[in-house]
């Protein structure tokens, strides 16, 4: 019998935890099921499965197997759609993470015109400011705001980026302006907060390096829309992304400061896992979006 039943095979028992469901899906006697299951180990030369009247209970290798065999599924899917509609179509679930205010303004939005393309897609959404684990928590594609490092992950740019340091006027005009990262320490700096603690800094560049400089304020979170929200109020200064600020620079609403030691790049990349082969349905959405933050003038319409 083909691998790829008995992999597929393989995974319809895992997820539903008995030979007769799985059967039951496959239309098949759960007896063919458990032949499946016996070939595949048998091929492997590994236990992936223990059997008992308890119950069903993936191995250590099983486990590891079982991820393994869902991407290698989705793949072969991906191809077989792809192949089959002359590659202008896709099918299947496309699973995205993002940051939550960006994922909010800047993907949401965009997605009933890109479905529209591709009516037999389905798209998930999980809209975040901590980092997840793409592969571990089942993401086919994630948007990052900066720097990708983990050698994993795929990183393609999406469009120009720089963090800055921004403010109301207002605020400026009552407590100055700083003229080195090192002036922070004397103002109100609204910073990203990790689990209750603030981040390790903002960072500079200066003398060709990369440096972090401490700050604190009175008011802290996890959430930068509500950062954004509080800079604009004039409640204090902040490190913010280009890509949020643009509507409000061109309206003077904001002034950035510090221009002169802003990171050059802290680039929208479209993040994926290492993969022999890439998904119509990753490629075609990373296309989409990448059209749409090019479109001239887009962030300025966009933001506020």
């Amino acid at each position: 019998m083909d691998r790829h039943t008995l992999i597929r095979s393989f995974v319809l028992v895992a997820d539903n935890g008995s030979f007769a469901s799985a059967a039951l899906s496959e239309g098949v006697t759960p007896v063919v099921m458990g032949r499946r299951l016996d070939a595949l180990e048998q091929h492997l030369g590994v236990k992936l499965m223990h059997r008992s009247t308890r119950g069903l209970q993936l191995t250590d290798l099983g486990e590891q197997y079982l991820e393994r065999a869902r991407n290698l599924l989705k793949d072969f899917d991906e191809a077989d759609a792809s192949v089959a509609r002359g590659g202008k179509s896709v099918r299947g679930h496309l699973v995205v993470s993002a940051p939550a205010a960006f994922g909010r303004r800047h993907i949401a939005p965009h997605a009933p015109a890109f479905l529209a393309q591709y009516p037999d897609l389905k798209l998930s959404f999980n809209f975040t400011d901590s980092v997840v684990d793409l592969v571990r928590q089942g993401y086919d594609m994630g948007i990052r705001i900066g720097e990708v490092t983990d050698p994993n992950y795929v990183a393609l740019k999406l469009f120009p980026n720089r963090r800055v340091v921004c403010g109301a006027p207002r605020y400026f005009e009552l407590y100055g302006v700083p003229r080195t990262p090192d002036d922070l320490v004397r103002h109100n700096c609204l910073a990203f907060n990790m689990q209750g603690g603030q981040q390790r800094g903002w960072t500079f560049l200066r003398d060709g390096r990369q440096v972090a400089v401490k700050v604190a304020g009175n008011l802290d979170c996890n959430d930068g829309e509500l950062l954004y929200s509080w800079v604009k109020q004039g409640l204090g200064i902040g490190w913010r992304s280009t890509w949020e600020i643009q509507a409000e620079l061109k309206a003077g609403e904001l002034v950035t400061v510090l221009d002169e030691y802003a990171l050059p790049a802290y680039d929208i990349q479209a993040v994926f896992p290492q993969q022999r082969y890439l998904p119509a349905k990753v490629r075609f959405f990373i296309d989409y979006l990448k059209g749409i933050y090019n479109t001239p003038g887009y962030w300025e319409a966009r933001n506020g």
